[in-house]
């Protein structure tokens, strides 16, 4: 059986070769889905064990260095996301983030 060390060091692995494809190279190999199950299981060791958390953990840092062709922009409305939605519950509660900014919107 692997160690809890062993996992969270092949997670991590994992995730940096898939952030490296999708991010500088624009040729993902896995679907989002996937992607995102593999964060949840670090996520979810690191949270069990915070003591072997790194500071190079794709947990601890956002994204990879874009591609250089990308020019930045300037979003005029900011984009919502539904963040790793996979349930009712987290749906619910984007949506109510969403009514409420566009609550807000119109005063």
């Amino acid at each position: 059986m692997e160690s809890i060390e062993q996992q969270l060091t092949e997670l991590r692995t994992t995730l940096r070769h898939h952030e490296y494809l999708y991010h500088v190279m624009d040729a993902p190999e896995i679907p989002d889905a996937e992607y995102d199950r593999l964060m949840r299981e670090l996520r979810e060791l690191e949270t069990k064990h915070p003591e072997l958390i790194t500071p190079d953990s794709p947990t601890q840092r956002v994204g990879a260095a874009p591609l250089a062709a990308f020019s930045q922009i300037r979003h005029e409305v900011p984009m919502l996301s539904l963040d790793n939605v996979f349930d009712e519950e987290s749906f619910l509660a984007f949506n109510k983030r969403v009514q409420d900014r566009l609550k807000s919107n119109e005063k």
